[in-house]
This record gives structure tokens, sequence and C-alpha cells, in this order.
């Protein structure tokens, strides 16, 4: 499922209901889209749903 781009922060956090894995399909679809180069605005979409992902996803838990 593809969603719409989105210019500011509150949009970004409404859409932090959806997981990290919804997320990373999107940035998949990005990149596939893409052809392999971003564009400054795809880089910018690009910025916002690493964003995201990185606050849908869940915790590591790494060993100390």
């Amino acid at each position: 499922m593809l969603h719409s781009m989105s210019t500011t922060v509150e949009a970004a956090t409404d859409r932090s209901a959806r997981s990290a894995a919804e997320v990373n399909e999107e940035i998949r679809a990005l990149w596939r889209r893409s052809g392999g180069t971003l564009t400054t605005e795809q880089r910018a979409e690009y910025q916002r749903l690493v964003l995201e992902w990185a606050t849908a996803a869940p915790p590591s838990h790494q060993a100390a």
C-alpha cells in the first residue's frame, strides 16, 4: 500500500501507527520507482520514511 507524500511533521506523526514492515515496503517501492537514483524530492520522502520506520521499528536488544 502506497501513501501520498507528506511535508509536515504532524502527518508523519499520524502515520506512526503503521508497522515498520509497512513503512519498509513503502521505502522499497520508492527505490523501485526511482530506478535506484533518487531525485531531491524523492530523497526528502526517503528521509521522512526512514524516520517513520525508526519510530515504528521495535527497539533492538543488543548485549552490552
